[in-house]
Order: structure tokens, then C-alpha cells, then sequence
């Protein structure tokens, strides 16, 4: 018994540390995450309507319809009642009928693609405000953050003034990342050679935090950024201190960005150059690349003839960072300094360390391989395929 008091009281106090845990999602500070804070609540009320009498009726049933009960009624002939079957069958009905009206209205309120009709409740986007437009790259393993009517472009941190739409623009580098800002968003792919929308707005001031909601590689977990709302002198003095910094974000820096890299510190750009971020979504930015839109223009067009072979080369975006002596991003090592295999081989496989033969080949014949021996037997005769 003083057993499982003392770790019963134990995991009382430990409970007690999760009061400090903020349930961002919950309680965002953005108008758009708010309102997707309320479908998941409505949601889940309306389900809760079923869910909750069905679990009290099972114990209920269970109890009256207990074998030791003999004053409950006893009726095996039963089998049908129309009271029944109209509760049974009209209350789901309408749930999912609500269910279905809030999924159609809340997903064309709430398109990301969508100018904002309103910064908050009862509070009308006013016709002289113009959204900042933020277009975002997700790197191996950072953020980048350029403001093209501003001029500057952060690494890791992104600033924005409270109560001002904002228009994303976002894309990847190399692999599929997720943008997710829980205060003031939902997720929104980054996709490379794609280019996705998200248009927010965050209504109270403060320092929040961005993160990759989609695995990407060995960097994944430190894939996190900041998310400024300032208010608009804040935001004044943050894109200053960022023209301050002086260093140009050109398409030699971008690339030198782009290399697999984790835990990169904030870092400011003075200038941006132009069309920067295009070339990034058409994945163009190394020189002699072809563009994805060049490309696709070439197929609406019936595609290059003779000329395909030289556009094949143009469109490997890979092997440049082979060439420049960095790994792929999904490679572990080099690009982060973690062993990409342990030194144990898989059972079956010649060891890496014996002359002679390619390492991970077995020599063929009857029961040579891992593989069962009638798998291992060689054709009689040859095939003219």
C-alpha cells in the first residue's frame, strides 16, 4: 500500500509540471489559427454527441442487463423498434450533416490561397492596407525569409507588425518541408519546384516559434525558426537592423546557403537580388540550369527534338552539389558529421573488407545466396529479351 501511495503522489507531482505547457494551438494569437481552433472544438462537440450517451448507455445496459438483475425486462423475442431506429439513424444524420456544412464553408473561408476578408472578429480588412508579402524557402536544415518590397532577407527569424495581412510565398530547396508557425497558421507544404500560398495575420505582439512539421533528413529536429509580431515601429527598427547588416543575398550566397548545414544562427541580409526567389521555385538558381517553367513551356510546346539530351543535363539538380564536394541532403555524412550505417553488415552480405568481389554482391549458383536455393539456380538456356 505505501508503495503504491508513494507513486500515485509521484506521478501527482510530476502531472504538476505540465502546467507550464502552452497548448499553442489552442490558445493561438492569429486570427486564422483562431478560427481553426474553433472547427477542431465544434468538431469535436459534435462527435462528442454520439460518442458520450453511447459510452454512459454501454455501462448503463450493462448494469440494468446484468445477470443477477431479475427484475430487468427479459424478452428474447425482441427485434425491432421504429422509436429506436429513428434516434439511432436521425441523430448521426444530422451531426454529419453539420459536420459536412462546416467542412464546405470553413475549407473556402480558410483556403490559404485566399486574400483575408477580415483581421479579426468584426474587424474588416481595411480597403488601404496592403499585405507584407514574406516569400519563404525551406533549406537543408533552415529557413529563409526574403521580403522583396523591402529589400532584406533573414536566416531563422522572420518579423512581421501585429495586425497586418501577410502574404507567404513559399517553396523548397530540395525535399517536401511543412511551414508551421501553430500561433498564427496551420501547416502548409513547401514543396520543391513548386510555389504554395498562405495568407495570416497575427493580432497580438509577441515572440513565437516556426518549425518543419514534415521529416526532411538528419536536421529535421533543429529545423526551427522565430517568429517576431512587433508592432509597426518594432517592425520599422527590425527591417533596419536588417539593411544594416550590409551583406547581399545574391545567387552565390543562396547557394552557399543551400548546403546541408544544422543549427544555423540568425543571420541578416542588407539586399536581395532580384528574381532570387523565382529562380529558386524553378530550381534554376546554379548557373546553366534550366528552369522548371522553361521546361514546361517546352512540353506544352511538344518538346525539344534533338535538343533533349543537352536539356537532360540542364535539369540534373542533384548531382551539382556531388560536384561541389557536398552530399545529397538525405545523406548523413558527411553533411552532418553522423556515420551514414553502423559497421555491421546484414546477414547475407559479403563483407565489405573481402578482395575480389563488389561489396553487397553474392556470386550466383544453387545455394550460394541468402535467398532459398530454388531461387538461386541459374537458367538453362538463355533469353533473347
Amino acid at each position: 500500500m505505501r508503495r503504491k501511495f508513494v507513486r500515485g503522489l509521484a506521478v501527482f507531482i510530476t502531472s504538476g509540471l505540465l502546467a507550464g505547457c502552452g497548448m499553442v494551438v489552442m490558445d493561438p494569437s492569429g486570427d486564422v489559427a483562431v478560427q481553426q481552433r474553433n472547427l477542431i472544438i465544434a468538431s469535436t462537440v459534435l462527435m462528442l454527441l454520439v460518442i458520450l450517451p453511447v459510452i454512459a448507455l454501454t455501462f448503463l445496459f450493462a448494469w440494468r442487463y446484468r445477470a443477477s438483475n431479475t427484475d430487468a425486462t427479459y424478452d428474447p423475442e425482441f427485434h425491432h423498434s421504429t422509436q429506436l431506429e429513428v434516434v439511432i439513424w436521425t441523430i448521426p444524420l444530422l451531426i454529419i450533416m453539420a459536420l459536412g456544412a462546416m467542412t464546405w464553408i470553413s475549407t473556402h473561408t480558410l483556403d490559404p490561397f485566399r486574400p483575408l476578408g477580415r483581421l479579426a472578429p468584426n474587424k474588416p480588412v481595411p480597403a488601404d492596407v496592403k499585405p507584407l508579402t514574406v516569400e519563404v524557402v525551406a533549406l537543408d536544415w533552415k529557413w529563409l525569409f526574403i521580403y522583396p518590397e523591402l529589400g532584406v532577407a533573414s536566416l531563422n527569424e522572420m518579423a512581421a507588425p501585429a495586425n497586418v495581412p501577410i502574404s507567404f510565398r513559399i517553396t523548397s530547396s530540395s525535399v517536401w518541408n511543412t511551414f508551421f508557425v501553430p500561433a498564427l497558421a496551420g501547416m502548409i507544404y513547401a514543396m520543391p519546384g513548386m510555389e504554395t500560398r498562405l495568407n495570416a495575420v497575427m493580432n497580438h505582439e509577441g515572440d513565437f516559434t516556426g518549425l518543419s512539421g514534415m521529416y526532411s533528413g538528419a536536421g529535421f529536429s533543429r529545423m526551427n525558426f522565430g517568429f517576431r509580431s512587433l508592432t509597426q515601429q518594432g517592425f520599422d527598427e527590425w527591417v533596419a537592423k536588417a539593411k544594416a547588416a550590409g551583406e547581399p543575398l545574391n545567387r552565390e550566397a543562396y547557394l552557399k546557403l543551400e548546403k546541408p548545414s544544422e543549427a544555423e544562427p540568425v543571420r541578416f541580409f542588407g539586399s536581395v537580388e532580384d528574381g532570387l526567389f523565382t529562380a529558386a521555385v524553378g530550381m534554376c538558381v546554379a548557373p546553366g540550369q534550366m528552369c522548371v517553367q522553361e521546361m514546361h513551356h517546352i512540353d506544352r510546346m511538344g518538346g525539344a527534338a534533338e535538343d533533349s539530351e543537352a536539356n537532360r543535363q540542364r535539369l540534373d539538380y542533384d548531382s551539382r552539389r556531388l560536384e561541389s564536394g557536398s552530399e545529397p541532403s538525405g545523406a548523413t555524412f558527411p553533411a552532418s558529421g553522423r556515420a551514414p550505417r553502423s559497421s555491421e553488415e546484414p546477414q547475407g552480405v559479403i563483407p565489405r573488407d573481402q578482395p575480389g568481389q563488389e561489396r553487397g554482391t553474392v556470386p550466383p549458383g544453387p545455394g550460394s545466396g541468402p535467398a532459398p536455393a530454388q531461387l538461386n539456380t541459374r537458367p538453362t538456356d538463355g533469353h533473347q529479351h
